[in-house]
């Protein structure tokens, strides 16, 4: 579907959800017409496609074989179980559970058939991400273990057997259906592609002709078979870019690939890539980045691991708070969230996380103004109440987890909060995480006669005054049936502008 036909089912979506889109599909794409050389100086100057930075939040989805045993030891990825179990050792936890589970002789690849996801529903899943308030979805075309999810011939033929989903397993191209059921609800619609593949023969025979023989012709593949809005890359730490031949590949993308003027791309096509060269940076399970001059996106599952395991309980997921938040924290460092699920071997999307998605998805139905389309206020946060230990007043650092510094449930009234800002123009908004009380004092802002403060999701105006640059709102006292929402509240002032401290 061309990007004039789903903008159509967009705007009927952010209807639904009480959203508005100013862009137009003109304005939604790169440098159109532009010829970038395969060189990074070239391809670095390619715009940022704007729906990217509007769009604010994504699904990630690790699906593949990995997903029949389902296990990693508590605190490690359970997609990396095949190089997990590759040390036979009986110390190793890994190894012990899969001999003990399916047997020393059971090898990786007999996984392969037990993958049925005979339960799986690409409709449902993408009606529920439409549900998460969600604006785009990056599944795992192939992890590191080379097993396609789409018919790829390089997958069967380089690997000596059959390692896609159509010949073996689903028998079905389940990267295919789930973006043609994305695509219809308005999603935009990607993958995750790994440059290299632990123990592909002809990777561990010769990287050259991995790279000229495999890589390159399967990727041309599924870029030209699904035309995605964004391709996650990885795995690509054990060579430089000159030799991935990355800077020809994305030349080739940019140039003469179907989605050449909407996709984007990630900053992990090297050794030396990463927060230097790309569409726009990546980081995962950290506290993301504090900028704004670079698109960058932060992406981790619900628990401690991006594929599905079963060995994870309830106590290691994150709550519904945490993600809330995490979400304000990260948009108003000018990030993008790309939170992820990992399906079971049935094709089944745990419980828990659908639980989660919902309840994002109820927050940002009220407070979407302030994430979707906005851009970093300039000063990404202020306590409320309390000091951060050891830190600056309104200064985030990185290295901390700003869910680590509030905590995940609330302590009363006497718990720290928090304020994010983020901005549309001339009009700012301010996240607290958690009621702010009778009042919300901001510092440091600037705001005129015609100013005027709302709460989303409450009818009115509130009542504020201004003391030179500091701001003083009158919160409404609401009852528990009239809160808007739960978790994180959000207030637009506009005709104002945050002033850096």
């Amino acid at each position: 579907m061309k990007i004039k036909e789903y903008m159509v089912a967009a705007l009927t979506v952010a209807s639904v959800l009480g959203l508005s889109f100013t862009q137009t599909a003109a304005a939604d794409t790169a440098d159109a017409g532009k010829k970038y050389e395969a060189n990074w100086e070239s391809l670095n100057s390619r715009p940022t496609p704007q729906w990217f930075s509007d769009a604010k939040f994504g699904i990630f989805i690790h699906w593949g074989i990995y997903a029949v045993p389902g296990w990693a030891p508590k605190g490690q990825y359970s997609e990396w179980y095949w190089n997990w179990i590759s040390n036979k050792d009986d110390k190793n936890p890994s190894w012990v559970f899969h001999r003990d589970h399916f047997g020393k002789d059971f090898s990786y690849k007999d996984f392969a058939p037990m993958f049925k996801a005979q339960l799986y529903d690409p409709e449902f899943w993408a009606d529920l991400f439409v549900k998460s308030g969600a604006k785009y979805v990056v599944p795992t075309s192939k992890h590191h273990d080379g097993y396609a999810i789409w018919p790829s011939a390089e997958a069967s033929r380089t690997w000596g057997h059959p390692w896609n989903s159509m010949e073996v397993g689903p028998h079905r191209d389940l990267l295919g259906d789930l973006g043609k059921a994305c695509r219809d609800r308005g999603l935009r619609f990607g993958f995750y592609y790994s440059l290299y593949e632990w123990y592909n023969p002809l990777w561990l025979k010769d990287h050259k002709r991995y790279v000229d023989e495999h890589m390159i012709p399967q990727f041309k593949d599924v870029v030209t078979r699904y035309s995605p809005d964004i391709i996650f890359s990885d795995g690509e730490w054990d060579m430089p870019s000159k030799d991935w031949k990355s800077e020809e590949l994305l030349a080739w993308v940019y140039n003469e690939s179907p989605c050449k003027e909407e996709v984007i791309v990630n900053d992990r096509w090297g050794r030396e890539c990463r927060h230097h060269n790309g569409g726009y940076y990546t980081t995962e399970y950290a506290a993301g980045m504090d900028n704004d001059a670079h698109p960058w996106e932060e992406s981790r599952g619900m628990a401690n691991s991006y594929g599905y395991s079963r060995r994870e309980t309830a106590e290691e997921y994150k709550t519904s708070r945490y993600f809330i938040i995490s979400l304000a924290d990260t948009v108003s460092r000018g990030g993008n969230l790309l939170l992820d699920i990992g399906p079971d071997e049935y094709g089944l999307i745990p419980t828990i996380m659908q639980q989660r998605l919902l309840d994002i998805g109820d927050w940002l139905r009220v407070n979407g103004e302030a994430i979707y389309g906005t851009r970093c206020a300039k000063r990404t946060t202020e306590w409320t109440e309390g000091e951060r230990p050891d830190q600056k007043r309104g200064q985030f650092m990185v290295t901390d987890s700003i869910m680590d510094q509030i905590g995940q449930t609330p302590k009363g009234d006497s718990a720290r909060k928090k304020c994010f800002f983020t901005r549309k123009g001339h009009t700012n908004y301010a996240i607290t995480t958690g009621w702010p009380g009778k009042t919300l004092t901001i510092k440091n802002i600037k705001v005129d006669p015609e100013t005027e403060v709302t709460m989303l999701g409450v009818e009115g105006k509130l009542d504020y005054k201004v003391d030179g640059k500091t701001l003083t709102i009158t919160v409404p006292q609401l009852s528990v049936d009239e809160v808007p929402c739960l978790y994180a509240y959000s207030f637009r002032i506009t005709h104002s502008e945050i002033l850096p401290e």
